[in-house]
């Protein structure tokens, strides 16, 4: 945008709504510890809500990051019964972590087992047949991070599923499933495109934030 940052400069900030964006995004991401150092550090008297909660996703989360995925799935149906069963994709995706845990670890025969008993229902629909032969495919390799399904490896799929799992349970569990600090960045993204349409420069999120 070719806005003078000088302008920004004229519109004040309620410290109490930066001390909030901050405490969404500690919240959302589970950085406990930062938190509590964060709410000490600014002097507040309140308690952190939802504390307990927050314990639990982040020993989840940790568990499915680290490609613990069945100990991630026992402690999701542990601590939030029906959350799975009610999303289908999310399910499909955490599972497929659970196998190519079993794939990885060389037991193929509990492999094999693990897709039959729980794949099967999700065999009868069209849009996870691809996603179920990629997953099998692993089984052809003896070493399957080298097979061209590869990706599905990747701690970058542990991490979107996490991120998705992360979502859901905050959303079973009532709260925001997105942190205000996301919301202010899309909405302001969204924004300023508009503004591009009328004429002005294009948006660049990485430009703004160097001003």
């Amino acid at each position: 945008m070719d806005t003078d940052k000088r302008e920004y400069e004229k519109v004040a900030v309620n410290e109490g709504d930066i001390h909030k964006i901050v405490q969404s995004y500690l919240m959302y991401n589970c950085f406990i510890d930062t938190l509590e150092s964060f709410v000490a550090c600014i002097g507040s008297k309140k308690s952190i809500d939802n504390m307990e909660d927050m314990k639990k996703r982040k020993e989840i989360l940790h568990f499915a990051l680290e490609g613990n995925a069945s100990k991630a799935i026992e402690l999701t149906n542990e601590y939030m019964p029906g959350l799975l069963e009610g999303n289908k994709d999310l399910h499909f995706d955490i599972l497929s972590l659970q196998f190519i845990e079993l794939v990885c670890s060389k037991r193929v025969d509990e492999a094999l087992g693990f897709a039959h008993l729980k794949f099967f229902p999700f065999g009868k629909e069209e849009k996870y047949v691809k996603k179920l032969e990629d997953l099998m495919a692993l089984l052809a390799y003896v070493e399957p991070e080298k097979s061209p399904m590869f990706h599905l490896l990747s701690p970058e799929l542990r991490q979107e599923v996490a991120e998705n799992l992360n979502r859901a349970i905050l959303e079973h569990n009532k709260h925001p499933s997105y942190s205000t600090m996301e919301r202010l960045i899309q909405q302001m993204t969204v924004a300023s495109q508009e503004l591009c349409k009328d004429g002005h420069q294009p948006f660049s999120l990485k430009d703004f934030m160097k001003m």
